[in-house]
């Protein structure tokens, strides 16, 4: 996508192939491309709508550069209201850098990494707990690259995350392979937009314009009540191979001792299925809050504390 081809401080709205919805406003001065993505689960609604906020209240003419956001990266996913593609049953944050001639989603993945993501001086994936899990409001940086840090700080975020490891196959692994700072973001989900994670995401998106020079305007900063450090990665969860109702008193951010228990999974009577019990203490950082548990999903994922 050449944004050259677009007219300067107006805002325009198109789809991009192969079916990519695409919010673009150019400034009219020439500055920094901040790239902003939500809707990457088709469950997870708080960054979609924060991005259409973000464009009903921006005005190109007072741009220094450009933003281009897509509210809705995997719309297969969306439409049917699922985490991952009812096409080919791929999680479009697994399959980065994607294929030219692979399943739909690693198609999806190829064009967006190779034709709209070396777009971005800076970007930032907005995601949040989904329709099953919850997670505290939070931005997550790479732990080994300074630029994401202080993207994270300017961002105003009371929970800080650093990973020192980025796995393969996400969004913000294919920015660091092109050598792009980026953070995402997580909110509670449930599949609901709540008015506090609204309100953070708003300020947030402000805020990044603001430090990037694109958007004029101080920071509206909050202070840091939580920085975590440690691995991010959903799929290394603690999870379970049965089918039940979990019982769990514990909520995100809630210190924890390696051998406590946790919560345990029922069958239809209430007998005892499996107990689960914290493999390490730390922080929770996930916890499936949706009853109804399935095999292979995760059901809380422990963390660390910053140093």
């Amino acid at each position: 996508m050449q944004l050259a081809d677009l007219p300067a401080g107006a805002i325009h709205r198109f789809l991009y192939p192969p079916n990519i919805p695409i919010l673009l406003a150019r400034g009219r001065e020439p500055g920094r491309t901040l790239v902003v993505t939500a809707g990457v689960h088709g469950d997870e609604y708080e960054g979609m709508r924060a991005i259409y906020d973000l464009f009903e209240g921006l005005n190109a003419g007072d741009l220094k550069g450009n933003v281009v956001a897509v509210p809705v990266l995997h719309v297969a996913a969306y439409g049917a209201g699922t985490r991952c593609s009812p096409l080919d049953g791929a999680n479009l944050a697994r399959v980065f850098p994607g294929k030219p001639d692979g399943s739909p989603t690693e198609v999806l993945a190829w064009h967006f990494e190779r034709e709209i993501l070396p777009l971005a001086d800076a970007y930032i994936d907005l995601h949040s707990a989904g329709t099953s899990f919850v997670m505290p409001p939070l931005a997550g940086y790479d732990a080994s690259d300074t630029a994401s840090l202080r993207l994270a700080e300017a961002f105003g975020a009371p929970v800080l995350w650093g990973h020192p490891v980025i796995a393969p196959g996400r969004t913000v692994s294919a920015a660091k392979a092109r050598g792009i700072p980026w953070i995402y973001t997580e909110m509670r989900g449930a599949g609901r937009v709540h008015p506090d994670d609204l309100a953070f995401l708003r300020r947030g998106l402000r805020n990044a314009l603001r430090y990037l020079g694109i958007l004029p305007g101080e920071l509206e900063l909050v202070p840091v009540a939580h920085h975590l450090f440690g691995d991010g990665n959903v799929d290394a969860s603690i999870t379970t191979a049965n089918r039940g109702f979990l019982i769990t008193d514990l909520e995100p951010l809630d210190e924890v001792s390696q051998g406590q228990l946790l919560g345990r999974l029922v069958d239809l009577t209430g007998n005892l299925i499996e107990r689960f019990h914290a493999p390490v203490s730390g922080v929770i950082a996930l916890v499936h809050a949706k009853p109804l548990v399935d095999s292979g999903e995760p059901l809380f994922l422990i963390t660390q504390r910053k140093s």
